[in-house]
């Protein structure tokens, strides 16, 4: 445990026995605040400089969105969580190579965004905006935090031809129980952090779907979706990964790799090629030695 979660920790457990109520609110302003921000690397730095910069005001900020091309033949790549839009930079030239253009942001609180903090409603904020502006994406590849967060627009009426999701979060509630582990909560301070998520980003679901979950989008979306997880990410689980394709059934096709992790698979040139064949020719790119793997699961 870092210096400053080590002090969030004696804080907050000891706030809930004097005051669970306030406890549970200072849960859930830390649950939704990076702890460190996502430095720019120079290569990424040198694409960023190629794209058309605009900004969009969501509630906890200003995002800040980038685009190559012209807009036509939109493809969307989200961040995940103390990530930055850039973090994705390894599917951009190869995507501009077959014709597509390429959009992606800083959340709020992340990059070069403005604002302390981002929430799924952010998210779903910034995606459908984007969807708004440009059509239909013909692929979406999502990461980590992110691909929660885009399934959240999906399930509100965002369309995507395509979706790739690398070290996915299926379960909302997933990251309550790992924020909770890693902080140490005490279990009743976890139970008000989960009421704060049900009353302030969920208000008007149905108790049986909140938190929200990727599962609960299988019925609104229609896209196929490709997979992708490593067997040895420590930071979300490949049961994660799991849970998203097993809910899709014969519309997903899962593939596990190793010794990737939870980052470095989005440099994998392997990864990468994949998953670019997918968003342009759907579910009869993926290879024979992918398929194996995936089958083995």
């Amino acid at each position: 445990m870092q210096p400053i979660e080590a002090v969030a920790s004696t804080t907050l457990n000891a706030v809930s026995r004097v005051s669970g109520r306030l406890a549970g609110a200072g849960a859930f302003r830390l649950f939704h605040m990076p702890f460190a921000r996502s430095k720019l690397r120079g290569v990424e730095r040198e694409l960023l400089a190629t794209a058309t910069v605009e900004h969009l005001a969501v509630d906890s900020g200003r995002a800040v969105t980038y685009r190559w091309g012209d807009g036509t033949r939109p493809v969307l790549l989200v961040h995940g969580w103390q990530s930055r839009g850039s973090r994705l930079s390894e599917f951009v030239p190869g995507l501009l190579e077959r014709g597509y253009s390429v959009i992606t942001f800083d959340a709020p609180g992340h990059g070069d965004a403005t604002g302390r903090s981002t929430t799924i409603l952010d998210y779903r904020a910034i995606v459908t905006a984007l969807h708004d502006r440009y059509g239909t994406f013909e692929g979406l590849v999502a990461h980590s935090l992110g691909v929660l967060g885009s399934f959240y627009a999906l399930h509100h009426g965002v369309r995507a031809e395509r979706i790739v999701t690398v070290s996915g979060v299926c379960d909302f509630d997933f990251l309550i129980e790992e924020f909770s582990s890693e902080l140490r909560l005490r279990d009743q301070l976890t139970e008000r952090l989960r009421d704060q998520v049900d009353r302030r980003l969920f208000p008007d679901v149905p108790s049986e779907l909140t938190p929200f979950s990727v599962t609960h989008a299988v019925a609104s979306v229609h896209a196929p979706l490709l997979v992708v997880h490593d067997e040895g990410d420590t930071r979300i689980d490949v049961s994660q990964g799991r849970r998203i394709a097993a809910a899709f059934g014969e519309r997903a096709q899962l593939i596990t790799t190793r010794d990737l992790g939870h980052r470095r698979i989005l440099a994998d040139a392997d990864v990468v090629r994949t998953a670019l064949d997918f968003v342009e020719h759907g579910p009869s790119a993926i290879g024979t030695a992918w398929a194996r793997t995936a089958s083995a699961d």
